[in-house]
């Protein structure tokens, strides 16, 4: 997530069919390979003109993206926002696991915050369910640790230079329609079968380093 212009299509971190049966072979292909494929590439358009902003970061954009030139500030967010969140959604998960449940100092303050595991799966996924339209629903941090469940519209991200994003449910369409159809809460609900703890609970761990 912090490469530079011109950015790159980040690799799957697994195989295609490494998240069945809860997402399938074809959603990841379309997901990956055409939606996020075009997110960078209009990215890339955006900021060509903009030899001034090569040399910053992914994250650097979007935490600044109100001193950014007026013209360029849309695309970022949108296209800008469409890269960092795919590129976290696809990461923060891997193939399914059973008792698949957080670990070490994550699971602690998810037990403080929110009662259990049970009771943060649940703010969670009404949060992502009850996005209207297109959008996310989030896990996010602050540098202390506390944890808090957002949710935004379309490629919106909620990154900021208090705020450090964990979780990001993707719940456009594109993301789930092949194999859910309108049924949304089955594949948030199913979501939570695929998360990678160990990659989140890094992010959380280290988070001293995103906000330096």
């Amino acid at each position: 997530m912090e490469n530079k212009y011109p950015f790159e299509l980040m690799p799957l971190p697994y195989g295609y069919d490494a998240l069945e049966p809860y997402i399938d072979e074809e959603t990841l292909h379309y997901h990956h390979d055409k939606h996020l494929k075009t997110y960078v590439d209009n990215l890339n358009n955006a900021l060509k003109d903009y030899p001034e902003l090569w040399d910053k970061s992914l994250t650097t954009l979007l935490v600044n993206i109100e001193e950014l030139p007026t013209a360029v500030q849309n695309a970022v967010r949108n296209n800008g926002g469409g890269v960092f969140n795919h590129n976290l959604y696809f990461s923060a998960m891997n193939s399914p696991k059973e008792n698949n449940e957080p670990i070490g100092a994550l699971k602690e303050r998810i037990d403080k915050q929110f009662g259990s595991f049970e009771g943060f799966k649940k703010e969670l996924a009404a949060k992502s369910i009850g996005q209207f339209g297109s959008g996310y629903g989030w896990l996010v941090t602050d540098k202390d640790g506390n944890l808090d469940i957002v949710s935004t519209p379309n490629q919106n991200t909620p990154i900021g230079r208090c705020i450090m994003p964990l979780i990001p449910i993707d719940v456009w369409e594109h993301a789930y329609y092949l194999k859910y159809k309108n049924m949304r809460k089955d594949y948030v609900e199913n979501w939570f079968k695929l998360a990678d703890w160990d990659y989140i609970g890094g992010l959380y761990d280290t988070r001293e380093n995103f906000f330096k």
